[in-house]
């Protein structure tokens, strides 16, 4: 009993350390919402091109995503957190001292790499060092750090602006506060490399090498694996059929890909379809305009976060009881319910033209409150359901011999998916608000009938029998 409490400690520890990477991931895509409109200004940006600077990153998540799985099977999964690591702090630096917009979108997209690459070998590598009976737990780990990593962007975002009267305003050294929101990054990447270097290596990727005692070591050590030599042998023969991973073999009938990867990618893509990233990009214009001033909607922001902090925290006591379905399709009833109000609400929106020529909407109440219920209903139901089961489930619903080539197909289209929604909308919400939640609120409602008819349940299945 003390050596299981001792390794179920340690690969906790693991996980924990893995998981680093999603703060980083959260904290950089989540990092421009309070520097948004203080660069735009800055660097004098239009709708469109301000649009863009706050989803750029997320071309190269794309990038990162594509190649990580790749590069993991070739170096190993330790390498690629290190990479990311090293990304990430160059990302931070560019950012921070910028000259123009298009070398801070060209820093950026560095630092989307890092995230993308983090974003495919963190849920890989938990899931591959993770006992059966608490894989779901751990694999939420990831989304905890996300939703973390949001946090900590948005609080220290509010903070700086407070500290030096708004994000445009000179803080310290002649730096302007936006600026110092970007650099804050460099201390928790240097953290996420060195934690990084401490990491063993996935005893799956160590298999697969043929490094059976490196294995057999890390199984006993973290894992506590009770019959090391049997686990070795039913990770042997998963990898039977596998000469050297690569995507031909996720090739399949259905439109070139097999049916499980089409099932991940969806799953990727409703993930983003929904609309959960115009909350945490665009979250301060979006209280803005619901009548809160600058500081009041950067704090707004902060507590949204914390919400999805504790829902969080909820799903990852629930995932490994109730199942990966029941809490999606729960999810995506809440989301449907939540963002149906939000277009209702907005509905009744005043449109009102600037000086400049640019429209934003003001809601008056009673249905400004409406509007803030609904957006945080949203973030409940996204927070406890698609947002952690989607990672836990794209880290193990693959065979072995092709999860991380998946993985990254998955989500390399979930990148893809959200750089369409962020991309779009300053265009929708220019249409009207109520057709983008509209939007936000069909595909959550298309989402349900997916999970019903297609998505596998996987709670206590061990790696080897996904197939």
């Amino acid at each position: 009993m003390q050596h299981h409490t001792r390794t179920s400690g340690r690969v906790i520890g693991i996980a924990i350390a893995a998981a680093l990477g999603g703060f980083l991931f959260g904290f950089d895509t989540a990092v421009i919402n309070g520097a948004v409109d203080a660069l735009a200004a800055d660097f004098a940006l239009e709708a469109a091109l301000k649009g863009f600077a706050v989803s750029s990153a997320l071309l190269g998540c794309v990038v990162g995503a594509w190649f990580a799985g790749s590069i993991a099977n070739r170096w190993g999964r330790v390498p690629v957190m290190l990479v990311a690591a090293v990304l990430f702090f160059v990302s931070s630096i560019g950012s921070g001292f910028a000259f123009g917009v298009v070398d801070l979108i060209v820093w950026r997209v560095v630092g989307g790499i890092g995230v993308g690459a983090a974003s495919v070998i963190a849920p890989a590598y938990i899931a591959e060092v993770s006992p059966a009976r608490i894989r779901g737990r751990l694999g939420s780990l990831q989304q905890l750090a996300i939703v973390l990593g949001i946090f900590a962007a948005l609080l220290s975002n509010a903070l700086l602006a407070a500290i030096s009267g708004g994000a445009n305003e000179v803080l310290w050294w002649g730096v302007d506060a936006w600026r110092w929101m970007f650099l804050a990054e460099a201390v928790p990447a240097v953290v996420y490399g060195v934690m990084s270097l401490r990491l063993p290596e996935s005893p799956r990727y160590l298999v697969r090498k043929g490094d059976y005692d490196r294995a057999s070591q890390v199984l006993l050590d973290f894992t506590g694996e009770p019959d090391v030599n049997l686990k070795i042998q039913q990770i042997r023969d998963s990898l039977d059929s596998e000469k050297r991973e690569s995507l031909r073999d996720i090739a399949g009938p259905v439109l070139g890909l097999k049916p499980i990867v089409w099932i991940g990618l969806l799953l990727s893509v409703f993930q983003q379809f929904v609309g959960i990233n115009v909350i945490f990009y665009y979250s301060t214009t979006l209280w803005r305009s619901v009548g809160f001033d600058e500081s009041s909607a950067l704090t707004t922001s902060v507590i949204t976060s914390v919400t999805n902090i504790v829902v969080t925290i909820v799903a990852i006591l629930l995932i490994d009881r109730v199942g990966r379905r029941a809490l999606l399709l729960t999810g995506s009833v809440l989301m449907t319910i939540a963002l149906g109000t939000m277009a209702l609400a907005f509905s009744f929106a005043d449109l009102l033209t600037a000086a400049d020529g640019t429209t934003s909407a003001e809601l008056a109440a009673p249905w400004s409150i409406v509007a803030l219920v609904a957006a945080n209903l949203f973030v409940v139901g996204f927070g406890a359901t698609w947002g952690p089961v989607v990672w836990v489930l794209l880290g193990e619903m693959f065979p072995n011999r092709i999860r991380a080539s998946a993985l990254a197909v998955a989500a390399a289209a979930q990148w893809l998916a959200n750089f369409f929604i962020s991309t779009t909308f300053p265009v929708f919400s220019g249409i009207s608000l109520t057709f983008a939640y509209g939007f936000y609120a069909f595909f959550a409602l298309v989402s349900f009938f997916f999970v019903l008819w297609k998505v596998p349940e996987t709670k206590g299945r061990e790696l080897e029998d996904m197939g």
